[in-house]
């Protein structure tokens, strides 16, 4: 079976579980993206990862892992999204010391948590995307932006909810960028990172 290599398109608040959220891959080569519904934890720790100016006080759990990992020179070299059973996704880390390779099972959320760490490679079957995978809507207000139009997603496709954000961030529009800072040292220090995310992209409108 070959492999197709995936990138993380967004993470958005699902609206068919509660306190669950929609992470969604895009294949390399191609149009389709593949929906996968984590935990808030992983949400946020995938969230942290992504963006490299929020730095939580202290180490998150798989910030502990990449830590242990290095001191004792093992590396993970790539994800593998090897199955799907009953809307169940399982993953490998395909891992490797002292050229010695090993594959450990992990489920997706955390598979991906720490590719983004060590900047390994994601992978999935093409019989898996062929089953799962989704053509999301694009946007036609963003043609002219840019961002290609086929980069665009309607959340709602997914039943998640793309409005929340934006309605949040009003509340920091009337705030001065010294005002916007104090909030973001407050939420990392706080780690409350969804808010240092939602502050963070008011500070980079202005």
């Amino acid at each position: 079976m070959s492999l197709v290599r995936l990138n993380i398109k967004g993470i958005s608040y699902s609206q068919t579980q509660s306190g669950a959220y929609a992470l969604i891959l895009s294949e390399v080569d191609g149009k389709r993206k593949l929906p996968i519904v984590i935990g808030a934890f992983e949400a946020q720790s995938i969230a942290i990862a992504l963006e490299k100016e929020i730095q939580p006080p202290r180490p998150l759990t798989h910030d502990l892992f990449k830590n242990f990992s290095d001191r004792f020179e093992i590396i993970v070299k790539q994800v593998i999204i090897h199955k799907l059973v009953d809307g169940v996704f399982y993953a490998s880390l395909i891992c490797e010391r002292d050229k010695i390779e090993e594959v450990i099972d992990a489920r997706t959320s955390d598979a991906i948590a720490l590719a983004l760490r060590f900047a390994a490679p994601i992978f999935t079957y093409e019989n898996i995307l062929e089953k799962a995978g989704i053509i999301l809507k694009t946007d036609p207000k963003k043609e002219d932006s840019e961002a290609h139009p086929e980069d665009v997603l309607f959340f709602d496709d997914i039943d998640t909810e793309s409005e929340e954000v934006e309605t949040t961030n009003d509340n920091y529009q009337n705030k001065s960028i010294n005002q916007l800072n104090e909030l973001l040292t407050k939420a990392v220090a706080d780690e409350d990172y969804e808010t240092a995310a939602k502050v963070r992209d008011e500070i980079s409108k202005r």
